[in-house]
């Protein structure tokens, strides 16, 4: 999906997913930490880092997505 990323919420949530799965990391903070920090080039994060650390709460801890 990298090669076709969108400013918007749901491209971040798909990448954001794709990349959750492939960092290994035990504290969930920090894990969605290196996360945002991948994903930094995505347009946005770029526009919009709060959104983007709200998004990926919510699918950590609202919709329980990797738990």
């Amino acid at each position: 999906m990298k090669d076709k990323t969108y400013n918007n919420a749901d491209s971040f949530a798909i990448s954001f997913d794709e990349e959750w799965q492939k960092v290994s990391c035990n504290d969930i903070v920090q894990k969605i930490d290196k996360v945002i920090e991948i994903l930094s080039d995505h347009p946005f994060v770029i526009s919009n880092v709060d959104n983007a650390r709200k998004i990926a709460n919510f699918r950590i801890y609202s919709l329980k997505k990797f738990q």
